[in-house]
């Protein structure tokens, strides 16, 4: 076998620490002190004059990555593919899209990530991007400090926060690229909740004996009718945050807790947050999965159609084969986008929500293109 590498210039990575004033004291007790890495292309260093100066600014892209992910795991070395800074100085080097800055923020939590928005029970990630991050890099880097010449990307919950701060954020976003991301929550999430109840069922405060089960009475304890934690999911929480690795039922639970903690925290309940259906019976709660539906892309179009119409570019994508079913998300948000008229472009691919990061050669080059000026 002949591992072929591009030949395409490296650019310089660089790993800084930022200290930051809105994640300190988060409630997950999260660190506020967070390596930040930052990609310069080639050109970067190009034209300097004899004092080492140079006046050449760029377009910035930020990488805001899946679900357990991290901004600097995007930088590691790749097997058989390229890494996100690889993939650039490719493009680049191909002439496919022009020299850009990227930068790779880092929006873990002790509950597996978060996405991207403001939140009473996980941290103002939002603000910490927008206020923190982005004003960091322009006054360290020579950026186009503009949101005319700014872009985000990702992909699941990364493209959900994309598309999310295209909606809510425009101020700070000129363009945004959205692969995959979470959206029609009612097949999305949904469907994996019978699994996410089944493995808090292994917390339960009584363990279960055979016989006779008075369903009135389990199912009416401790404000589960409410959404509340009755002591299932702090027990779950302390098991797994003691462990190395997560089976994959832990995984999807933790990102149900995480999801619910996002999309419907509550300062007053038991850890912060409520969640969308009764813990015991399995009943859906209407009102906080009303919560959840409130931010939901699909749902949220019409009410930010005036901020989506100043995008010079979104770029939307879903495989067809997407095992958490978000390509019909993906469908009518790109519908409810068209309806809306709103300019976007939305395209599909033969394949599920794992390993898709050869879409970034379709949508990077987009976004350099509506940022370049």
């Amino acid at each position: 076998m002949t591992l072929k590498r591009s030949k395409a210039p490296a650019g310089t990575l660089i790993v800084v620490e930022h200290e930051s004033r809105i994640l300190k004291g988060n409630p997950l007790g999260d660190p506020h002190v967070r390596k930040l890495g930052v990609w310069l292309p080639p050109q970067y260093d190009e034209g300097r004059n004899t004092k080492g100066e140079s006046g050449r600014r760029f377009p910035v892209l930020y990488d805001l990555v899946g679900f357990t992910g991290s901004g600097l795991s995007h930088t590691n070395w790749k097997p058989f593919s390229d890494n996100v800074p690889e993939r650039v100085a490719r493009l680049i080097h191909e002439k496919k899209m022009g020299p850009v800055i990227l930068v790779f923020p880092d929006c873990f939590t002790a509950l597996g990530g978060n996405q991207y928005v403001n939140s009473s029970a996980i941290g103002n990630y939002a603000d910490y991007l927008t206020r923190e991050i982005i004003p960091f890099v322009d006054q360290n880097f020579r950026t186009l400090a503009s949101r005319e010449h700014r872009g985000c990307f990702g992909k699941s919950s990364g493209g959900y926060g994309s598309i999310i701060h295209a909606m809510k954020y425009p101020k700070y976003w000129g363009a945004v690229a959205d692969h995959s991301g979470d959206a029609y929550f009612d097949f999305v999430y949904w469907h994996d909740w019978p699994n996410t109840i089944n493995e808090l069922a292994k917390y339960r405060g009584v363990k279960r004996k055979p016989g006779a089960y008075d369903a009135r009475r389990e199912s009416g304890r401790s404000g589960l009718a409410e959404g509340l934690d009755d002591g299932r999911v702090r027990r779950f929480l302390e098991t797994v945050w003691k462990k190395e690795k997560l089976s994959g039922a832990e995984g999807h639970c933790i990102m149900n807790l995480c999801m619910a903690a996002t999309y419907d925290p509550d300062p007053g309940a038991p850890l912060g947050f409520r969640v969308p259906f009764n813990l015991e019976s399995g009943e859906l709660l209407p009102a906080r999965w009303k919560k959840w539906r409130e931010h939901d892309p699909i749902n949220l179009v019409e009410k930010y159609r005036a901020n989506l119409k100043t995008m010079r570019g979104i770029y939307i994508d879903c495989g067809w084969r997407d095992q958490y079913h978000i390509h019909y998300g993906a469908r009518i948000l790109a519908k409810r986008l068209s309806t809306a008229g709103i300019r976007h472009t939305y395209e599909e691919f033969d394949d599920n929500h794992s390993d898709i990061d050869y879409r970034m050669d379709v949508s990077l080059p987009f976004l350099y293109r509506a940022l370049k000026g």
